[in-house]
């Protein structure tokens, strides 16, 4: 199965709106959580679709250095989640919310640092030269979305903790993409292509 252009993309993404896996989380830890919001950026190259992500900066006291996407925390003056998303993104790679068509979002998704993750999934047209926030965000790169649906570069390790059995780690050239990340990446992969759900290689 190939998904090379946004037609491909959307098509694929519809097909099965509910592929990823539920995350059960009960209401007292639900309500325990902090809402935030990211989005996940897609680009529409000649040689396909990328994906854009960031390397946060070394200098942060939370994930440090991680590969992660743009978005952060709901903020009171957002009107809703995909407003904080589409706020972060911009001030995270400047990224302005008009070049983004956000055309649906995955399951919420908690982690370990107390936070309710909702991903957005959009294309974007950037005009401009994306701009990394200083002090956050050390480096703004793209990966091939073929590198990311391939299984064959995921990889979990098993773990018992929070409401989790497995983390998740996608390893791309230099870099290692993992934790929320990856997992969030990983329910992205099988809602494209819910055939090869559960197929993962474990480190452990």
């Amino acid at each position: 199965m190939s998904i090379r252009s946004r037609a491909d993309f959307i098509r694929r993404f519809n097909l099965h709106p509910h592929a990823p896996v539920s995350r059960r989380v009960d209401e007292p830890l639900r309500k325990r959580l902090r809402p935030a919001a990211v989005l996940i950026p897609l680009v529409e190259r000649e040689h396909g679709l990328s994906l854009i992500l960031t390397q946060r900066s070394a200098k942060l006291r939370q994930h440090a250095g991680q590969i992660s996407f743009p978005g952060g925390r709901y903020e009171q003056q957002d009107k809703h989640l995909l407003t904080t998303a589409l706020r972060e993104t911009e001030e995270e790679i400047g990224l302005p919310r008009d070049q983004v068509e956000v055309i649906g979002r995955l399951q919420d998704y908690p982690v370990l640092s107390n936070f309710m993750i909702r991903p957005y999934v959009g294309f974007v047209t950037p005009r401009q030269p994306l701009v990394p926030e200083a002090g956050e965000v050390a480096e703004i790169f793209e990966v091939p979305l073929a590198d990311i649906l391939n299984m064959n570069n995921h990889y979990a390790y098993r773990i018992r903790k929070f409401i989790y059995d497995r983390v998740y780690f996608i390893p791309w050239q230099h870099r290692n993409i993992w934790g929320a990340t990856a997992g969030i990446l990983r329910e992205l992969a099988e809602q494209l292509q819910p055939e090869y759900r559960q197929q993962v290689r474990p480190l452990n």
